[in-house]
């Protein structure tokens, strides 16, 4: 989600009451400021002045959490404590390059493997950058498949069982699929229900229970598409309406619940296996436009760029009660 979006969006339309977010203290966390609820942690505090607006975010086991800066090309690490450190730069695009949807240089999604190597997506116009990166411990970051300049690679996904990365492409509408080792992409699902319908489409992303789901941000829809025995993608399903402007999402445990990001409507909202959804997080609470979250356990951990607000890109912690 970009600084420069103009256009306003209706706010969550609930098709149904929703089991409630169980909410407790999270810590270690700096305070909450006046108005939020005393549950609900700041982590960290970011830095909008050098760019720290914060796109995705994966966890280390440490209980670090490393993020893309959306638009200052950077990956970071912030501490438990709320401490900020610049792991990776990526190169600057060649004069005259335009990011489609975007216009700036775009680092979306990240995933971390087991041993500690860093998966994040770059988008910037140009064939030379546009594509998966890699960072290893220790290394300085590299290219390890190209995908279409044309595009732009938003959401991504790690198959940990298969070595398999997925990604959703928010304007070509569609999920790539790449080994772990780099390679050429295989255009694995397409089609309308990830089509963007005005602005971008297929976005956050993520591999649960023998399938790949998908948030399209235009249609407001969460998908699943199956992975058949061949590792074909089956019959794209709608699995959740009615969350316009929905980026990132995250499971909140074993079972199909999970917790959507709304950017534009400052909301967290807990979406039901059946589709059933309710806001649980709001502005109030510190939000500001969430971007990404990241489940643990019984802590989940909220990004906010500050796309609209412009005030306060922020990293939160609340403790909930894993679904089923």
């Amino acid at each position: 989600m970009p600084t420069f979006l103009t256009r306003t969006r209706t706010g969550l339309l609930a098709s149904a009451v929703a089991a409630a977010l169980a909410v407790t203290a999270a810590g270690p966390a700096t305070a909450a400021t006046p108005g939020t609820r005393p549950d609900v942690r700041f982590v960290a505090h970011l830095d909008i002045t050098a760019g720290q607006r914060p796109e995705n975010i994966t966890l280390e086991p440490g209980g670090s959490a490393v993020v893309t800066f959306a638009y200052s090309r950077q990956v970071a690490r912030i501490s438990p404590e709320g401490t900020v450190r610049v792991l990776a730069t990526l190169p600057e695009p060649p004069a005259g390059s335009t990011t489609p949807a975007l216009t700036s240089p775009f680092l979306g999604g990240i995933v971390r493997a087991h041993d500690g190597t860093l998966y994040f997506l770059y988008a910037t116009g140009s064939s030379d950058l546009t594509g998966l990166w890699r960072l290893r411990p220790g290394g300085t970051p590299q290219r390890i498949a190209a995908l279409p300049a044309d595009g732009l690679p938003n959401g991504l996904a790690l198959d940990r069982h298969e070595d398999l990365l997925y990604i959703a492409d928010s304007v070509l509408g569609t999920v790539w699929r790449v080994p772990v080792t780099g390679g050429t992409p295989t255009r694995w699902a397409t089609g309308p229900a990830l089509a963007a319908t005005g602005f971008l489409g297929a976005n956050g992303i993520k591999v649960h229970h023998g399938a790949v789901w998908v948030s399209n941000l235009d249609q407001g829809t969460v998908l699943r598409v199956p992975v058949t025995r061949q590792g074909k993608a089956g019959h794209v399903e709608t699995r959740a309406t009615g969350l316009v402007d929905i980026d990132d999402f995250a499971f909140t445990g074993h079972g199909d619940s999970l917790l959507a990001a709304i950017n534009a409507d400052n909301e967290i909202a807990l979406v039901e296996p059946g589709g059933r959804h309710r806001v649980v997080l709001t502005g109030a609470d510190g939000l500001e436009n969430p971007t990404s979250l990241a489940v643990r356990g019984t802590t989940a951990y909220i990004a906010s760029g500050a796309y609209f607000t412009n005030d306060d890109p922020n990293l939160l912690a609340a403790r909930i009660a894993p679904r089923r």
